[in-house]
């Protein structure tokens, strides 16, 4: 006896549902597929390798590439670094990413270089050896020195500073590779109105002089600094002679003990200064 209408009907509700259910089945199943494929690929701040920066931290640069969640997928990075590099980051002239293996990044940071930095109206003018500010910031960056002395009245973004004379930043540059070739950093480089320069190392100001010898200048300084170590004061080196085994120190404490006496010649040491020499 041939089915009904209605029986057909629910014959075909039926095999609409089952192939419903199916597809469903399916549609988790696949999920749950896609899911542990993508976490086989997965990428977590510990899979992170980051050098080359000074600027910012590892955290800093791991959340820049994998986002908040610190965790991302090794395919989805290499798919969007793989032909460009990250551009927009102050104090970095870019950041090249890549995929080592499914769940390691090696991160390449390379910052803009930096010659010093002046401040202005409560920020800072980070400027590299041409003199050009490269970064308005009123974040201070360590081991980069701040340099005073220099005359200016305004400034622009990527464009050098206004000052007179223009070598002054070679001269700047030049100090900060002679300082750390010799492991040392200036906290601030200090010019007079010949521009000579005076280096500060917390409470301790190196008079330079001129540029003679200065590359001995700054071997012995290197050697010098530990001993003066939490002292304040002023260090002669503007004398300097290779075959010297004395260098003057002139401590801040004993001008402040007697501050109306200052001393007539370099010959009233034990008075005023103590004589430092290379260990």
């Amino acid at each position: 006896m041939p089915k009904s209408n209605s029986g057909f009907e629910k014959d075909r509700k039926k095999y609409i549902l089952t192939r419903f259910i199916i597809a469903g089945v399916l549609v988790v199943f696949l999920g749950l597929v896609f899911l542990i494929f993508l976490k086989s690929f997965e990428v977590t701040a510990d899979g992170v390798k980051v050098d080359g920066n000074i600027h910012y931290t590892d955290e800093e640069i791991c959340n820049l590439v994998l986002g908040e969640k610190s965790r991302a997928n090794s395919i989805f990075l290499m798919l969007k670094y793989q032909n460009r590099s990250i551009t927009d980051v102050p104090f970095v002239e870019r950041i090249d990413v890549s995929v080592t293996d499914r769940h390691s990044v090696q991160v390449s940071v390379y910052e803009k270089a930096l010659a010093g930095y002046v401040s202005y109206l409560g920020t800072y003018l980070y400027f590299d050896k041409d003199g050009i500010v490269v970064e308005n910031s009123s974040v201070l960056t360590p081991a980069i020195p701040e340099v005073s002395g220099l005359k200016y009245n305004h400034f622009v973004l990527h464009e050098p500073l206004p000052v007179e004379n223009k070598e002054i930043f070679q001269k700047v540059l030049n100090m900060t590779n002679l300082l750390e070739k010799h492991g040392i950093c200036a906290t601030k480089i200090q010019f007079d109105q010949t521009e000579t320069m005076t280096l500060h190392f917390d409470k301790v100001r190196v008079l330079i002089g001129d540029e003679s010898e200065i590359d001995e200048k700054i071997m012995r300084l290197a050697a010098i600094l530990p001993s003066l170590q939490g002292k304040s004061g002023i260090l002669h080196m503007e004398t300097y002679a290779a075959n010297a085994k004395d260098i003057t120190f002139e401590s801040d404490e004993v001008t402040t003990e007697n501050p109306s006496v200052e001393p007539e010649s370099e010959a009233e040491t034990d008075e005023t200064s103590e004589k430092t020499q290379e260990m």
